[in-house]
């Protein structure tokens, strides 16, 4: 994931300038933009800064839960010995 383009998406989708929301999450306007084009990272405090600013969790703007339902709709297809060695190599990482 593009965690930049996906911070660009969620605040032009909530209508927000990117002064805005560096002003709402407390982090510098230059810094965002940076992040937003690729040219610099964002550490998870300040992604969660900029999650606040927008109203939303971590877990909403990684789409936690939409990877988590496709997941479960994957492995109902397991048998239950493919599951076994799901599970198993899960635990081995």
């Amino acid at each position: 994931m593009n965690v930049g383009a996906r911070i660009r998406e969620l605040r032009e989708r909530a209508g927000f300038t990117q002064n805005k929301l560096a002003e709402w999450a407390g982090v510098s306007q230059t810094h965002l933009r940076r992040v937003e084009l690729g040219q610099q990272d964002i550490t998870v405090g300040q992604l969660g800064l900029v999650c606040d600013g927008l109203g939303i969790t971590l877990a909403e703007f990684f789409n936690i839960s939409e990877t988590q339902e496709t997941f479960s709709a994957v492995t109902a297809k397991f048998t239950p010995k493919q599951k076994q060695l799901l599970m198993e190599f899960l635990k081995s990482i």
